[in-house]
């Protein structure tokens, strides 16, 4: 596994990680559970050009959509549900709710949210636009103050990105 870090300019310090098969993980610096870095793993900041180069078109409202090699790895309940974070348009946001009746299980809310939860790509993953239906933040392992800087982010930028 190869591992580098990316410095944002709105919320800090994230943690890349991929292998051969593609782009594993990306944390926050201060995520609840830090990600831990196993021995035989290797830094290699140029191993990342191409998704540091899409982070930073992200943030600075350049990029609406990730065009990357993903290998999350997790259950079929949990990859069922990433998909359709995946298809939730940029600069919107929608409910746990909505996520289960895409995945045709209207009473997995709670298991949705605990997949979303596992996302281990946050941001390519945009786990960051799902809110409570009473429209409430909601859980988010990088805090829900980032979780509102990205949901501003994108707002703010919906009409100049492409």
């Amino acid at each position: 596994m190869v591992y580098d870090y990316f410095e944002t300019n709105c919320i800090g310090l994230l943690f890349l990680a991929a292998d051969e098969h593609g782009l594993r993980h990306i944390e926050f610096e201060k995520s609840r559970t830090p990600f831990p870095i196993e021995r035989d793993w290797h830094r290699d900041s140029g191993y990342f050009k191409n998704a540091k180069a899409q982070l930073k078109a992200y943030f600075n409202r350049e990029l609406k959509k990730f065009d990357l090699t993903l290998a999350p790895e997790g259950t079929p309940f949990q990859q069922s549900v990433w998909k359709v974070l995946q298809r939730i348009p940029y600069g919107t946001v929608t409910t746990y709710q909505w996520v289960a009746n895409q995945i045709r299980n209207p009473k997995a809310v709670r298991a949705v949210g605990g997949a979303t939860g596992k996302n281990p790509l946050a941001i390519v993953i945009p786990c960051h636009r799902v809110i409570g239906s009473n429209g409430s933040l909601t859980g988010f392992g990088g805090g829900l103050g980032i979780k509102q800087r990205l949901i501003d982010l994108e707002k703010k930028a919906d009409h100049k990105a492409s």
